[in-house]
């Protein structure tokens, strides 16, 4: 019963997600509350891993859902239902597109999912954001303003955050240099 349960939810997944895999996030956050395959803590590990590995995120991450819930049928699962809709969209719009591009309503679609899905993006932005530089269950047991913000997070967020306006070098080198400065100072 799981695994219809994992191909539908990660079907819809798929089928609302308009943006690529960063817009599934908020998807993802709902599976985790509404699910036991997984805590909020670990979404924000599965990002981490999903954007440092070949790979569209959003099917790395139905990937290492699927694993984590039910091992590699569980996985699986989770990779077709969250790519059956884009093929099954992909198909009727290669089939169509050609024949209505040019229709107002048609591009006037297109310009509103714009705004939808950088709002998408950035909801799962602040998701990421509140986890990773905020400690709030910290703060809530201690109600101390000190305990709100992870400080070495912060700091690391703002230099490479600096870093990349500044020298615009491959992700991996930021991504290598983060993991080992979380290994040397045990973040």
């Amino acid at each position: 019963m799981i695994l219809l349960t994992m191909f539908l939810e990660f079907f819809k997944v798929g089928l609302f997600a308009i943006g690529g895999g960063l817009a599934t996030i908020p998807f993802l956050q709902e599976l985790a509350n509404k699910y036991n395959w997984y805590t909020t803590q670990e979404l924000v590990d599965m990002i981490a891993i999903s954007e440092s590995t070949p790979g569209p995120i959003g099917i790395n991450m139905a990937t290492y859902v699927g694993f984590k819930a039910a091992g590699v049928p569980g996985a699986v699962i989770a990779v077709t239902g969250i790519v059956m809709p884009s093929v099954i969209v992909i198909v009727l719009i290669a089939h169509y597109y050609t024949k209505f591009n040019e229709k107002p309503l048609v591009q006037h679609a297109f310009y509103g999912l714009r705004p939808a899905v950088v709002g998408l993006i950035g909801a799962a932005g602040f998701e990421v954001a509140k986890i990773s530089l905020f400690t709030i269950n910290k703060f809530l047991e201690t109600h101390s303003v000190l305990n709100l913000i992870n400080m070495k997070s912060v700091i690391l967020f703002a230099v490479l955050l600096f870093l990349t306006n500044k020298y615009k070098k491959h992700p991996i080198v930021y991504l290598v240099f983060a993991a080992i400065i979380g290994i040397v100072f045990k973040f």
